[in-house]
């Protein structure tokens, strides 16, 4: 498939002193730097994945209830430290 792309002047010319260098066409080497980005993208859904998968469950061999643990936390963001009855934004 064709496509007209545009780049900036300063990044056409190291193109072509690249393609030079290399042997290769402009388009040789827009198609190699396109598969380089596909692959590190992918890889690193990869590494996200692996990392989400090793973390679910992290908390499962400690015994805790963690809806319980959730609300005791959240009530904390909630807790009025001055008494009054208004939080601190309210007061603001």
């Amino acid at each position: 498939m064709r496509t007209i792309i545009d780049l900036p002047e300063d990044q056409l010319e190291k193109l072509a002193k690249l393609c030079v260098a290399e042997r290769i066409s402009r388009a040789e080497a827009i198609r190699r730097a396109v598969g380089r980005l596909l692959e590190e993208r992918e890889a690193e859904n990869v590494r996200r994945s692996r990392a989400l998968a090793e973390a679910f469950g992290a908390w499962k061999h400690m015994g805790i209830d963690t809806d319980a643990y959730l609300a005791e936390i959240r009530a904390e963001w909630d807790r009025d430290e001055s008494g009054d009855g208004c939080s601190s934004t309210a007061r603001s």
